[in-house]
């Protein structure tokens, strides 16, 4: 059964860059002696105990022991009132025939959370959700996708993912699904297409307009392999 899957921040939701102003205005006060560009290289696409985590021994300073808890509240109080869709998505939502789902590193009731904030929990309905809290190992292993998978019931190859971050492409590819690196959202850099390739992303998409003539081209090719 091919399944369309959608990363949550940075891919439905335009989330990334109130959640890395945060990051950086929260850290500034803990972790003074960390420069910015350090904390955002560490920050896409990972939860945010993993970011934590790796940038605690960078600094000096220790961080609160509820670091990570004061984080994502913080985080999420913002997006509750700033949050918007990327541009497009909803109206693509409306047009697509796959079964959808929605696979994310971030906490559940962050993406329960933004998906009503946005609207898009309408569109989408009844598609399942998966979140970091479900699993053990989070993005950017692939075990929050292969979850996916089984709980959909299809195998990876079936599969097609939207993703924006390499810590997401990474782990979709190795789950052995096809990932579309999605770079339309207001926090990418003009280095981040070639980043996505590298991490196993089959094609780039700027704009979710793109995204059923991307959809068609992979059921294309999935039948010409078929035939042959």
């Amino acid at each position: 059964m091919e399944t369309l899957i959608f990363d949550c921040d940075g891919v439905l939701v335009d989330s990334e860059t109130i959640a890395e102003a945060t990051l950086v205005e929260l850290l500034g006060e803990w972790l003074p002696d960390l420069a910015a560009e350090t904390v955002l290289r560490q920050a896409l696409g990972m939860t945010t105990g993993h970011i934590l985590r790796h940038l605690e021994p960078l600094s000096r300073y220790p961080l609160p022991v509820d670091a990570a808890e004061r984080v994502d509240l913080t985080i999420e109080a913002r997006l509750a009132t700033d949050l918007e869709a990327i541009e497009g998505v909803a109206q693509v939502i409306a047009s697509l025939g796959l079964p959808m789902a929605v696979v994310s590193n971030s906490r559940r009731r962050r993406v329960l959370a933004s998906l009503a904030t946005t609207g898009l929990d309408a569109r989408i309905g009844e598609s399942p959700v998966y979140t970091a809290d479900q699993v053990e190992r989070p993005k950017p292993a692939p075990d929050l996708y292969l979850l996916a998978a089984r709980e959909l019931g299809c195998a990876p190859s079936d599969c097609l993912v939207v993703e924006d971050s390499v810590s997401g492409t990474t782990a979709a590819h190795a789950a052995g699904m096809t990932v579309i690196g999605f770079v339309g959202a207001s926090h990418v850099d003009p280095g981040q297409s070639q980043r996505l390739r590298e991490a196993g992303a089959w094609r780039i998409l700027d704009h979710m307009h793109g995204l059923e003539a991307l959809i068609a081209d992979w059921q294309r090719e999935r039948r010409r392999v078929t035939t042959h």
